[in-house]
């Protein structure tokens, strides 16, 4: 079990805070996305879009966000307060932190393979908190499997590329103003890189999904065609070849499981707790909570772990693969325990059952954990945590 000392703590209770304001928007944003106005000015936007921003390229805003005393953002280094902030946050609602405009994915890719001009270039972009990043890697018919990946960079002849293919259930793709793109220079592994884009650009379309759960999301197709690259957009050309695309895409996703995961047990938490607000002596009520909080255990421990050693995804991917498992099975259990009308007597309950079953499609599903799991404990890795 992880101990919280003072500086977890002062996260842990933020967060709190932070998800009192996100929950009073969850419903708007869930039934229409696209109307995001009324809710960029919330100061926890900014509160956020601030901590996951490196100091250096934070922008200055007048008089600043104060905090209360004794609290504070977590620290965007450490993968355990991170986690310990999103469980909270996503007690307040998961698709409400999704939809505001942070570095999110993107931001994690550009400081590991980026150029101090290209890290200047994207956090500058997203100051004013109107501007949403994007990281696209998935696509239609071979999901995150970079090695069958079919978008591709063409030389253009003169120094720079242009990109072909197209992306699909990407987070914010069609509103997002820049982010990354992952295409194929050549066949090999190592031809996979990552280019930053600015979008509005020539040859870009997007459009956003309908989708069932965390809408707020806004997952997005999107579509290249000759979309003009130039070469001091393509991330990593400092670094060596081995440590470029696939690098850094790899090192991302081990980190980002470990969000979803928070989100999953974070949105549970939130089921459980309304039920047992609104049915007080539900069956199967304590189960439900116990299950919950040793998931959060589970997803405390491999973000320490990660914190100790990026490299070792094991635990990562066993507490990404219980906790979107378990996130569903707590969503049906409350649908049951709140009777036939139940869902539609209690909109957001209803929502989170929706929000539930969309973790288990973010950064892999569940039988691609389970690969990870197995590799794992082939390598040693679940042996000697510490």
């Amino acid at each position: 079990m992880i101990d919280f000392d003072a500086r977890l703590r002062a996260v842990r209770d933020i967060s709190r805070v932070a998800a009192e304001d996100l929950r009073g928007r969850a419903l708007a944003i869930d039934a229409d996305p696209d109307a995001m106005d009324a809710h960029l000015g919330s100061p926890w936007f900014t509160l956020f879009r601030q901590s996951d921003t490196p100091v250096e390229y934070r922008e200055s805003i007048p008089g600043g966000v104060p905090l209360p005393d004794g609290l504070r953002m977590p620290d965007r280094r450490s993968c355990l307060e991170n986690v310990v902030g999103f469980v909270e946050t996503a007690r307040g609602d998961a698709a409400t932190v999704l939809a505001c405009p942070c570095p999110g994915l993107a931001g994690v890719l550009v400081e590991l393979l980026g150029s101090d001009a290209q890290r200047e270039r994207f956090y500058t972009r997203l100051h004013g908190g109107r501007t949403w990043a994007f990281f696209a890697m998935t696509e239609a018919a071979h999901g995150s499997d970079a090695g069958a990946m079919e978008s591709r960079f063409v030389s253009d002849g003169g120094g720079g590329w242009l990109l072909f293919g197209g992306k699909r259930f990407v987070g914010n793709g069609a509103r997002g103003g820049v982010g990354v793109v992952f295409a194929r220079t050549g066949r090999s592994a190592l031809s996979v890189r990552a280019a930053l884009v600015e979008v509005p650009v020539v040859g870009w379309s997007g459009r956003r999904l309908e989708t069932v759960g965390l809408r707020g999301a806004a997952l997005g197709e999107l579509e290249f065609d000759g979309v003009p690259v130039s070469g001091e957009m393509m991330l990593g050309e400092h670094l060596p070849v081995t440590r470029r695309g696939l690098w850094g895409a790899v090192k991302t996703f081990n980190q980002v499981r470990l969000h979803v995961a928070a989100a999953a047990v974070g949105t549970a938490m939130a089921m459980a707790e309304y039920v047992g607000e609104h049915r007080k002596g539900a069956p199967g009520l304590s189960l439900a909570l116990a299950r919950t909080e040793a998931a959060r255990e589970l997803v405390y421990e491999a973000a320490a772990l990660m914190d100790r050693d990026a490299q070792r995804g094991y635990l990562s991917s066993a507490a990404k693969l219980g906790a979107t498992r378990m996130v569903v099975e707590v969503a049906r259990w409350a649908s049951g325990v709140m009777g036939p009308s139940g869902l539609l007597e209690h909109p957001l309950l209803e929502k989170w059952t929706r929000d539930a079953g969309a973790f288990e499609f973010m950064d892999g599903t569940g039988n691609v954990q389970r690969l990870h799991v197995a590799r794992g404990y082939q390598a040693g890795d679940a042996d000697g945590r510490s």
